[in-house]
């Protein structure tokens, strides 16, 4: 009798995936982000046209990454000091030895005054600060893209604005862009008619009361008063909109000197500030190269990049 043979195994075939368009390899990271939209004020505060922003006004906003480089910029900035290698030497001293019964501070040669001891008048500071110490702080320069983003985009947000302590009129929509001929104007008067118009000068007013005298010891320094910031006006060049410079608390800024400092100042995001259309397009044509994707939340590191054994360089 013989035995039957066995049945060979069946393979599946798995089926076809049939993906839709959207769900496709092609990453969010490409796709164009959502751009938000703003009215162009007329010098008469009149809403008109509305204008599409920069794709930069739609990135996250990172407070963290604001501070840091606002912290970057002031450290860099800083100017180092200390005093002469020679300071408080400049004596003839000597030491009478041990055992005399006096103490071992070193004494001018022409009498009994104390020298060149730091417990001593005119003697060498103990631990002076260092000339050659390293105030600066680095920082990436993808995140500082990154940070300038987020400054641009909490113009974009009323929550940051009122947080820094604005004074923002009924229904506003932020950003303020106002039309090009806003860069014209020469006089005060006359920009202060633009403001009253839009409801701005109120915020003028709350940085001048806000003057006031510092506290310790920065007014023997040159600090005397403390100045609150108002509103921020970015330009297309240097020159434009004189009429606004002297106003308590203004910043007057051409595009290509906006950096992050000036859109938070302090490094709290949300500076009350105000475009032209013609400084939009410029700051749309100095970003264009220079675009990153979103920062994620936390660090991941690619597949890729996980797997892989070989050292940087390409080497095997």
């Amino acid at each position: 009798m013989s035995t039957p043979s066995p049945t060979p195994p069946v393979k599946k075939v798995a089926a076809p995936v049939v993906r839709s368009p959207s769900s496709t390899g092609a990453t969010s990271a490409s796709a164009p982000a959502h751009v938000h939209r703003a009215p162009v004020l007329s010098l008469a505060g009149k809403a008109g046209e509305q204008l599409a922003l920069p794709v930069v006004f739609s990135s996250p906003v990172r407070a963290d990454l604001v501070l840091r480089a606002v912290r970057s910029a002031q450290a860099n900035r800083r100017q180092p000091y200390g005093p002469s290698r020679k300071a408080g030497m400049r004596h003839s001293v000597e030491w009478s030895g041990k055992g005399h019964g006096v103490a071992r501070t070193p004494r001018l040669m022409s009498g009994s005054r104390g020298a060149q001891s730091p417990n001593t008048v005119g003697g060498r500071p103990a631990h002076p600060p260092r000339p050659d110490a390293i105030w600066e702080r680095k920082m990436n320069v993808k995140e500082r893209r990154r940070a300038l983003a987020a400054a641009l985009a909490a113009t974009r947000e009323a929550r940051y604005v009122l947080e820094r302590g604005h004074e923002l009129p009924t229904h506003a929509h932020l950003p303020f862009i106002f039309e090009n001929a806003l860069e014209d104007i020469e006089s005060a008067a006359r920009a202060r008619e633009v403001l009253e118009a839009s409801g701005l000068w109120a915020d003028v007013e709350r940085a001048r009361s806000g003057i006031h005298t510092r506290a310790g010891k920065g007014k023997l320094r040159g600090r005397v008063r403390r100045h609150p910031r108002s509103f921020l006006l970015v330009v297309s060049a240097p020159g434009k909109a004189r009429g606004f410079r002297n106003f308590p608390g203004v910043d007057v800024i051409p595009l290509d000197s906006l950096g992050t400092e000036h859109l938070a100042p302090g490094g709290v995001p949300g500076r009350l500030t105000l475009f032209t259309p013609i400084a939009l397009e410029k700051l749309q044509t100095r970003l264009a190269g220079a675009q990153a994707p979103s920062l994620p939340a936390s660090p991941s590191v690619p597949a890729a990049a996980s797997t892989s054994t070989a050292p940087k360089g390409g080497r095997p």
